[in-house]
């Protein structure tokens, strides 16, 4: 059959780009990766085609000029044949794009940095991708209103990234379901005052051309909205607990005084945890203290707990009890949300029961009757079906996310409540889980024993459940 030339030289040009995108082998193999993993409340968060497995981040920042300059050298494994990736990075100038050490072309689009590689990535493979990139980081607003990301203070900054603010400052796969080991480096004008702070432990301070340099290793695998960095004219105290376990404080020195009653309950708060829920997931403990214009939240980033101003004792056992239930044991989705602040919430009334105050159950019955600080907010939607992304941190999911558990220990009683506790902790240590997961957990660990009413009802339960 005779063809026309011009359908020959179309056929032509098609194969020539098919052998282009394959890498010249003459096949075509690899795809894009997703541009995001589809969470039930943040779709475009996070990316499809790889598992990072390290994140070596040397940033530079100028205070003055609010200008930060960084490299990151992010270590990924391909988890199918790929053609081009996405990175999460909000606003911030890309200079350039490397893949194995070979130029790559890149394109921006909102929060997406598209990446194509010289050539194929293979699945299996491990490769690494060098993002250099500068400019003023944003602040962003999360669908509730709290303002994360690269955050200014008086004299420095802040880094928060629950759930979205960590692609303001670095480029990543920016969603829970993908943890990582981390090394951050933070340059700073050498005037002998300001620190940098962030997660994991102190390797080394140096200083070279008027600047000095802060290094900081985390070795454990940590979710990117809990990496930070804090940056500012620091009161720092280095100590130890009985264990050995280094403590790391930093407090601005303006709330210096009022902070240290709290911040040296540490020791006790790290001691009592452990008899509760096993064995601490990391290799330092610690707290930032700082002045952070229009936040008004905690966050539990990993090691060391950020805190806008002096905490008061039930916020700092809330943020160390996150340190097992939200970084240890990470939500699979933001949909999961409530399993890391169902805990943390109830390790506040567990302390208040311990120390002597009211019971867990008492703080039940009085949240119940919406005499709590939340009021009967807590019914506006049940803790494992948020019904928006601007709900997530909403009192129901922690104070009604509370309230089941405190409805489990109550069904299987103390001895079972703890072996509960500490063994989900230890089975989905430095992992993530969904609610299913904690649901089949729940049932295995308490054999006979009918959950069906509490997921039914207090669980996933519209409004107010009948109690007696």
């Amino acid at each position: 059959m005779h063809r026309p030339a011009r359908t020959v030289r179309t056929v032509a040009a098609s194969v020539l780009l098919a052998v282009a995108l394959s890498g010249c082998d003459g096949g075509v193999r690899g795809t894009p990766g997703g541009s995001g993993l589809h969470d039930p409340y943040f779709p475009k968060a996070g990316n499809g085609g790889y598992d990072v497995a390290h994140y070596d981040l040397a940033l530079d920042y100028d205070p003055a000029a609010h200008r930060l300059t960084g490299t990151a050298v992010i270590t990924a494994r391909a988890t199918q044949d790929l053609s081009a990736f996405d990175l999460d990075l909000k606003g911030l100038d890309v200079r350039d794009v490397s893949v194995e050490g070979k130029a790559a072309r890149f394109h921006r689009a909102g929060q997406e940095l598209t990446v194509r590689p010289h050539g194929e990535l293979d699945e299996g493979e491990t490769f690494t991708t060098t993002v250099r990139y500068s400019g003023a980081p944003e602040t962003v607003v999360d669908p509730g209103g709290a303002k994360e990301g690269w955050l200014r203070t008086g004299d420095g900054a802040v880094a928060l990234g629950q759930p979205v603010g960590s692609m303001a400052w670095f480029p990543g796969n920016d969603h829970p379901s993908d943890k990582a080991a981390y090394d951050i480096s933070v340059s700073l004008p050498a005037d002998g005052k300001l620190t940098a702070v962030s997660n994991g432990e102190l390797k080394g301070v140096t200083s070279a051309e008027g600047r000095r340099t802060f290094r900081w290793h985390t070795a454990e695998p940590m979710a990117t909205y809990l990496a930070t960095v804090a940056v500012g004219d620091f009161q720092v105290t280095r100590s130890t607990l009985k264990n050995g376990l280094p403590v790391y404080v930093a407090v601005d020195p303006a709330l210096a005084k009022a902070s240290e009653p709290v911040l040296g309950k540490i020791p006790a708060i790290m001691e009592w945890a452990e008899e509760n829920f096993g064995p601490y997931p990391f290799s330092s403990t610690g707290a930032v203290v700082d002045r952070i214009d229009g936040v008004d939240y905690a966050l539990e980033t990993q090691n060391r707990p950020t805190f806008p101003g002096e905490p008061d004792t039930s916020t700092l056992v809330h943020e160390i009890a996150h340190q097992w239930y939200g970084d240890s044991v990470t939500p699979k989705s933001w949909r999961d949300m409530w399993l890391s602040e169902s805990f943390a919430t109830y390790a506040e009334w567990l302390w208040e029961e311990d120390q002597g105050g009211r019971s867990a159950q008492e703080t039940f019955e009085t949240v119940y009757r919406g005499e709590g600080d939340n009021g009967t907010d807590i019914w506006a939607f049940p803790p494992g079906r948020p019904s928006s992304a601007a709900v997530i941190s909403d009192a129901p999911v922690y104070d009604r996310g509370a309230m089941v558990l405190h409805k489990i220990r109550q069904t299987v009683g103390d001895d079972a409540f703890y072996d509960i506790v500490q063994g989900w902790a230890a089975a989905h240590r430095h992992g993530n889980a969904s609610t299913a997961d904690f649901t089949a957990y729940v049932e295995k660990k308490a054999p006979g024993k009918d959950f069906t009413d509490i997921w039914k009802t207090w669980l996933y339960g519209e409004g107010r459940p009948a109690h007696p």
